[in-house]
Order: structure tokens, then C-alpha cells, then sequence
């Protein structure tokens, strides 16, 4: 597998993977450090409580002091007090000023009340025979491009029960205007109508709107296809985001956690999908292929809010957002490229050079999200090892931070097996951390931008989220991006019977052919 990548589009093209590509360049080897396995734990609650630890003797000695203090000792401490009011009064009012600025500065907490996934009926099931028969009826695909097709089905991942959008289950496919309005129609309502049931929130209750699909932009937009289809209230902030791939849905949370600082007291829903029916390529170009093997019908809606009452029902609280864009060097711009071949037919082109950009653009977020997610002793192991390697050259090797010390869940996108091999085995992650992502896409395929979320609904359905837990989500996107997001735990949440895993979930993790 040293040579082999595993490559497939998200949206405008995520890094989704599924196809292996010879070729010798994959993401960086993060784990060149010395195993520090039996000592780490040790280390890291030392440094963890060592300001505890300092404080502890501290309080003892003031305790003892003020057990040993008689009447007269403190009448003389209050007299001193008197004796330096005005000192007082000025600590006093610095110290409630100070107070005050910075309760009116800091940041307002935004909560995830809850979020839906779209199941589609299982009439739009294509099992591996009959997408290969109907793209072999369509006689578009010459016996080159048939069976690069099937290889890339059976290396990818993806299961017999993802879906395809009901205009390519006729033949010949039906990519119309018409069939991919009603593709987004079905996506989008179906989700949302599951999250307005669960949350029992009111359509015309919602002040923010953001919506990120990234190949499908009719005029109305998608978000005036939902103002008019629930009549949300007329001055309600709406946004359209398209062209940004499978990391678009951490973008778009992005988006409503900034709009929902400056606008008080109001609800943000998020949609996050991807159109297929417009978007399936016809071609025989083989790098332009493989998103119809490995994308299917998603969408996820998630309902934010920044009203300091929902904290008790909420689910999460948004810790941070780190966004990584590469797009000023122009491999990474191209790698993943929506372009028509010799014969005019439009599609999304993979660069070779894709893992390797993935892989830089992953070092810096990571290197940016570090700081503010990881224990004090990660931190200072990576900095002493960084420091020392300035000094000893290559004798040092590189020390990779433990994210599991920071993490309790990984939602890494689910674009393909290889991006998840890679990160299971750089982040030194265990299968249970990786086994969300796996499963989703065997389960529904790669659903763009909407997949962290099914990843999400997956670990509340095996009831892993406990109070406190924080998950990582982790998304490729076109341009080239690399986006997270870290949301905690404010309950233990408990499975859903809305759940796009409901009937299901207890069949998996499901055994896969590597």
C-alpha cells in the first residue's frame, strides 16, 4: 500500500477518497516521535495539576495562619484597612471595571440544540450491481471506464445500501433543472421537517439561515427555496455558500457563530448538503469518474443558538473553529478543479498532488488548533522537541501531540478509506475513534459536507457521548481547505429515534474487506 492513494471529490471536490492512484506521495509520516507511551500519562497529570499541586500547600499555610489569629489580630487588620480606604476603594473599582469589560467582550456561548440527517427512502438504494448495470446501460462509459468504475466500488469503502438521487435510477439518467430542484427539495425539507419535530421549534422562530451546497446554486437560491417553502419571517439574515466542497459544513457553522455574536437572542440553522442529479459526470476521462462512484444523497440541518435559557437543553456548546486555506499556492488552487474534458462533458478533475496538499493543509491546522485544545504537557513536549531540533538538526526526531488527550470522539469526513487510514494511523487513533467515520461511509457513501454530522449521529447511537466529551470534527474542502470544529458534551446525550441510524445501528461496525 506504500505506493497506492485512495482519491475521490467532495462536493466542488473534498478530498474524499476511494481510488487507489499509484503514486509515492502521501500524507506526511506525523509519527517519527520517540513512544513515550508509559510515561505520558504520568507526565501529563503532573503538568495538568501543577498549578493545583503549588496552590494546595499554599491554602495550607493561610489556614494555618488564620486558625492561629486571636480577636485582637483582627481588629487591628481592620483598623489598617480603614487607615488605607482610598487604596481599597481603587482596587475595588479597578477590579469591577475590569469585571464589567470583560463580561460585555467575551464571546457568546453558541449552543447546538440539536441537528437532523436525511435518510432517504430506500427505493433510491444502488447496490454495486445496479449502478454498474445502468452505467453500462446508459452507454455512455466505454469498457475502460466500466471496469475502472468497479474497482473503484470495491476499493471504496462504501457498502450495498448508499443512495443515488432518483434522476439517475431512470434510463437514460434524467439531469435536468427540474429533477435537481427536486433533489434539494427532498434533501433540505426532509431534514429540516426532522429537525423542527425533534426541537419543536418554530419556522418563523429562526434569524439566521445558512446554506452551502457546493456544485447546485439555482436562482432563487437554496435559502429562498426554504424561506418560501417554511415562510420564514421577512428579515431573516440568509446565506447562500457554494463552490467550497466537503468542508463547507464547518464553514457554514463558521458563519452562524459570527452572526450569532452580534444579532442577540435568536436561533441559526445550518444546511449542509450536496446535488447530485446535475452533477454526474459522463465522460470517460478516469480522474473525472470517480465522484459518481463514490458521492450519494445527504444533508444534515443543525440548529444553533446563542439564548443563554437553551443551555439546559442544548446538546453541545462550540468550543472553536480553525480554518486552514492553502488557495494562494496554485497546485493546491488546482488539485481539485471542476472543468469538461475533450468531448465538452463537465466534471470535477483530482490532481495527483491531492494527498500531498491534503497533508500540508492538515500540519497547519492542526499546528494552529494545538495550542488551544491540548493539555499544557503536549504542548510543552512539542516545544521542547521543536527547540531542540533546532539545535540538533535531524538527531531529534519530531513529536507528535497525542490528540486523543484533547479529544474524546473523531468525526473525520468521510470522503474515503484512505484519508481515514492515513489519520487513524499519523494521529495514532484507535479503530473505535475511526470506526464513525468508516461506518458512515459504508452506510450512506460520501454525503459531502453533511457527513461529519452522520458521524455525530452514529457515536450518540452507540451511546458513547458522555457530559463533558468533546469531538473533533475534521473536513477536507476544494480551494484547498482544511477545517474543524470542536464542540463539548453539555449532557450525555442518549440515541435518537430520529436518528438516520435508528434501524440500524445495532448491525454495526460491520466487518469491511481492506
Amino acid at each position: 500500500m506504500a505506493g497506492d492513494l485512495n482519491i475521490g471529490a467532495a462536493g466542488d471536490g473534498g478530498p474524499a477518497v476511494g481510488v487507489q492512484i499509484h503514486q509515492h506521495r502521501r500524507l506526511p509520516d506525523f509519527l517519527q516521535s520517540v513512544n513515550l507511551k508509559y510515561v505520558k500519562l504520568g507526565y501529563h497529570y503532573l503538568i495538568s495539576h501543577l498549578l493545583t499541586l503549588c496552590l494546595i500547600p499554599i491554602m495550607i499555610v493561610i489556614l494555618i495562619e488564620a486558625s492561629q489569629m486571636n480577636p485582637n489580630d483582627i481588629r487591628q487588620l481592620w483598623i489598617h484597612l480603614q487607615y488605607n480606604l482610598v487604596s481599597v476603594i481603587i482596587c475595588s473599582a479597578v477590579l469591577v471595571f475590569g469585571s464589567t469589560v470583560y463580561i460585555m467582550t467575551r464571546p457568546k456561548p453558541v449552543y447546538l440544540i440539536d441537528y437532523a440527517c436525511y435518510r432517504p427512502p430506500d427505493h433510491l438504494k444502488a447496490p454495486y450491481e445496479r449502478f454498474m448495470r445502468h452505467s453500462r446501460l446508459t452507454g455512455d462509459f466505454d469498457e475502460s471506464s466500466l471496469e475502472f468504475q468497479r474497482k473503484i466500488l470495491e476499493r471504496s469503502g462504501l457498502g450495498e445500501e448508499t443512495y443515488v438521487p432518483e434522476a439517475m435510477h431512470t434510463i437514460p439518467p434524467n439531469p435536468s433543472m427540474a429533477a435537481a430542484r427536486e433533489e434539494a427539495e427532498q434533501v433540505m425539507y426532509g431534514a429540516l421537517d426532522n429537525l423542527f419535530s425533534t426541537t419543536g421549534i418554530k419556522p418563523k422562530d429562526i434569524g439566521i439561515l445558512v446554506v452551502n451546497c457546493s456544485l447546485f446554486n439555482p436562482t432563487p437560491s437554496l435559502p429562498s427555496m426554504i424561506v418560501n417553502k417554511y415562510k420564514l419571517r421577512g428579515n431573516i439574515k440568509s446565506f447562500n455558500l457554494g463552490g467550497m466542497g466537503c468542508s463547507a459544513g464547518v464553514i457554514a457553522v463558521d458563519l452562524a457563530k459570527d452572526m450569532l455574536q452580534v444579532n442577540r437572542n435568536t436561533y441559526a440553522v445550518v444546511v449542509s448538503t450536496e446535488n447530485i442529479t446535475q452533477n454526474w459526470y459522463f465522460g470517460n476521462k478516469k480522474s473525472m469518474l470517480i465522484p459518481n462512484c463514490l458521492f450519494r444523497v445527504g444533508c444534515s440541518a443543525v440548529l444553533l443558538s446563542n439564548k443563554s435559557s437553551d443551555r439546559s437543553r442544548a446538546k453541545y456548546r462550540l468550543v472553536h473553529v480553525v480554518r486552514t486555506h492553502r488557495g494562494s499556492d496554485e497546485k493546491a488552487f488546482r488539485c481539485v478543479y471542476q472543468e469538461q474534458d475533450g468531448n465538452g462533458k463537465t466534471g470535477v478533475s483530482l490532481s495527483k498532488d491531492l494527498m500531498a496538499i491534503a497533508g500540508g493543509a492538515l500540519k497547519t491546522n492542526i499546528t494552529t488548533l494545538g495550542p488551544l485544545v491540548l493539555p499544557i504537557s503536549e504542548q510543552l513536549l512539542f516545544f521542547c522537541t521543536l527547540i531542540a531540533k533546532k539545535f540538533f538538526k535531524n538527531d531529534i526526531k519530531p513529536y507528535i501531540p497525542d490528540f486523543k488527550l484533547a479529544f474524546d470522539h473523531f468525526c473525520i469526513h468521510a470522503g474515503g478509506r484512505a484519508v481515514i487510514d492515513e489519520l487513524e494511523k499519523n494521529l495514532q487513533l484507535s479503530p473505535t475513534h475511526v470506526e464513525a467515520s468508516r461506518m458512515t461511509l459504508h452506510r450512506f457513501g460520501n454525503t459531502s459536507s453533511s457527513s461529519i454530522w452522520y458521524e455525530l449521529a452514529y457515536i450518540e447511537g452507540k451511546g458513547r457521548v458522555r457530559k463533558g466529551h468533546r469531538v473533533w470534527q475534521i473536513a477536507f474542502g476544494s480551494g484547498f481547505k482544511c477545517n474543524s470544529a470542536v464542540w463539548k458534551a453539555l449532557r450525555t446525550v442518549k440515541p435518537s429515534d430520529h436518528s438516520p441510524w435508528a434501524d440500524c445501528i445495532d448491525k454495526y461496525p460491520v466487518e469491511l474487506v481492506m
